[in-house]
């Protein structure tokens, strides 16, 4: 867990709710949209405020990060929690955009171990609490291949063997790491890699096979929906989201889990928040034991507790076991690369003026 930084005691005094007000309230929760959304909405949103009596206006966007920076900047703050990667959780804490959330507010698992011991290593950083793991994948709709079909995250840059578009999210990550993989990096070198010159023009060199093939996505909701189209045959995606899509809305879709990026979501409360107090019992009520389980109901991402682990049932339909589809499944970890958080808070501006420059030439 990274150390939280000391504080003044007025602002520990202002981020810990002793309880709910009286008067109902309303906070603004901005997440991905999709069944992400749903998951949280049924997981986190409904239960929150039948037990508070609070209301939630649940706001959807394509990176929830995006908005704050600009937000806070101006003073003029309406978002309350937002759900962020990784990256941006690290890098816009170490702006002072957002508020630093104490971790000894947060509630202990159910056999009284502390909260700072049940999240996952990573899982509490000095401004943001994980809700879940997740990864990117590469996924194909089965129906649209007769003979063999992709088995490694190498086949997702082979247009020979594998002619047709795919799909790719619009940004230097993943793109980036999933080159190297593809081009031979071993997945434990990818960073080092990543970090010279050398390796960053040896990516773009690998993107630059399939650059002509691309259709881009921005969105979560995007890639299952280009493999439901037929626009694409194969694309990265967010393993819940092809998940919902197989089992939920049963689609030929597949996942290949070779070259995967594990990853976590956090929940941030933007410097400034109108309801800063409200915000945070909202995070400490979502990232309890059992609604971290209660949300693998509905999308196959891991919950940041370990005591929420045990807790993981069924599918929704009742009949599908969810343990297997979870990306952290012992099955699904032979080639998987974990996100290096520290790298893209330090590399994210520089790198992504590079891809966007690339994406603009012939």
């Amino acid at each position: 867990m990274t150390t939280i930084k000391p504080i003044a005691a007025a602002l520990c005094a202002g981020l810990v709710l002793a309880g709910t007000t009286a008067q109902a309230g309303e906070i603004t929760v901005v997440s991905w949209g999709g069944a992400y959304t749903k998951s949280q909405v049924e997981a986190y949103q409904k239960p929150w405020m039948a037990k508070t009596g609070h209301k939630i206006k649940s706001v959807d966007a394509p990176n929830p990060a995006a908005p704050i920076k600009a937000q806070v900047k101006a003073g003029n703050v309406s978002i309350d929690v937002a759900d962020v990667e990784y990256s941006d959780a690290v890098r816009y804490c170490d702006e002072g955009l957002l508020e630093l959330i104490d971790p000894a507010v947060l509630p202990p698992a159910p056999d009284g171990t502390p909260a700072t011991e049940d999240f996952i290593d990573g899982g509490l950083t000095d401004c943001a609490v994980a809700n879940i793991v997740w990864s990117t994948v590469l996924a194909y709709d089965a129906s649209k291949f007769k003979g063999a079909k992709p088995t490694s995250i190498s086949d997702l840059f082979d247009v020979k063997k594998f002619p047709g578009k795919r799909g790719l999210r619009k940004g230097a990550k993943p793109n980036l790491e999933m080159a190297l993989m593809a081009d031979g990096v071993p997945a434990a070198e990818v960073y080092k890699m990543l970090g010279t010159p050398a390796g960053v023009k040896r990516a773009f060199a690998k993107l630059d096979s399939i650059k002509d093939h691309v259709v881009w996505w921005e969105a979560g909701a995007q890639p299952p929906q280009l493999l439901a189209d037929g626009e694409v045959i194969m694309t990265t995606a967010y393993n819940g989201r092809i998940f919902n899509a197989a089992i939920g809305e049963d689609k030929p879709f597949e996942i290949v889990w070779d070259g995967q990026i594990l990853d976590f979501d956090l929940f941030v409360i933007p410097r400034g928040a109108p309801n800063k107090d409200l915000a945070l019992d909202f995070i400490k009520f979502a990232t309890g034991t059992k609604p971290l389980a209660d949300q693998a109901k509905y999308i196959a991402y891991g919950p940041a507790r370990k005591s929420s682990g045990e807790l993981v049932g069924l599918y929704q339909d009742g009949k599908t076991r969810m343990g297997p589809h979870m990306p952290t499944a012992e099955a699904n970890m032979k080639n998987a690369l974990v996100n290096n958080f520290e790298f893209w808070a330090d590399r994210d501006s520089e790198l992504n003026e590079r891809f966007n420059a690339w994406i603009a030439t012939n």
